[in-house]
């Protein structure tokens, strides 16, 4: 039987060491480092050896795990459990010096998430929740906010920066959202959207164009904290579709009524 709050601690550690591995490059990290693996898809040596890091640790926690990695330094290999890990998330930031990254671990068991973590390297914080359990920031329990009125609440998305196919679609939802919340917000680490929505920073959050690895972690966290997740259309299995929406259950139903209005 695995002790998945043990697990969750562990794999915390494991989390905070790789953040500080990345705070520490940052100092003397130069553009002239950086690849382009396709258009506007940025990677360095540190997401590699970040992740690199977090492969090993992880396998020793649990070696029966198989692993979806965004820098696939790894093979995938589907096995009961999965770890889903991003170790960068955040790159683009990271390269312009912006203080808005974070690592992010997702563990899934028979393609059920049971485990999420996302350490925020710049602030230090480190939010995680494990099955069973309720959602935390440093030892703190968090809850999504309780704010059902989309006028008053305060939204995360992600631009657009390689996938353009629903521009148009995109910009509709944005422009309605824009006039008719209290702001819009683009953080840049669609985990770290995740995790504010979570704690309740963030009313809610949307974005396409995303990869397991950019959201399992958060998704997790923000589930455990009381809140909703599904694809635009509704869908449960958020972590493989490419589309996403999270909020408190409350707000779920007016939010989602926009992002499926524009989006189909």
């Amino acid at each position: 039987m695995i002790n998945f709050e043990k697990l969750c601690i562990d794999t915390c550690t494991l989390a905070r060491e790789a953040g500080l591995f990345i705070m520490l490059e940052r100092k003397t990290f130069t553009y002239d480092k950086v690849e382009e693996k396709t258009f506007n898809q940025l990677v360095s040596y540190v997401d590699k050896t970040a992740e690199e890091m977090l492969v090993s640790g992880l396998q020793k926690l649990l070696p029966q795990a198989g692993f979806i990695t965004e820098e696939s330094t790894i093979a995938t290999e589907e096995k009961e459990f999965m770890w889903i890990i991003d170790p960068l998330d955040g790159t683009t930031n990271f390269i312009h010096s912006l203080p808005v990254f974070s690592v992010s671990i997702g563990l899934m068991l028979n393609n059920e998430l049971v485990l999420g973590i996302v350490y925020e390297c710049n602030r230090n914080e480190m939010f995680y929740a494990w099955k069973g359990s309720k959602a935390y920031l440093n030892n703190q329990p968090i809850y999504v906010k309780q704010n059902d009125k989309l006028s008053q609440s305060l939204l995360a998305t992600g631009f657009p920066y390689y996938d353009f196919e629903v521009m148009e679609k995109y910009l509709t939802t944005l422009k309605y959202l824009m006039i008719n919340t209290q702001g819009m917000r683009r953080m840049g680490s669609a985990a770290v959207d995740l995790a504010y929505t979570a704690c309740g920073r963030f009313d809610g959050f949307f974005e396409y164009g995303l990869h397991p690895w950019d959201v399992a972690g958060g998704a997790f966290i923000v589930q455990q904290a009381g809140g909703i997740i599904s694809t635009f259309s509704g869908d449960k299995n958020y972590v493989f579709d490419k589309t996403l929406i999270a909020s408190s259950a409350v707000l779920y139903p007016s939010f989602f009524e926009v992002i499926q209005k524009n989006f189909h």
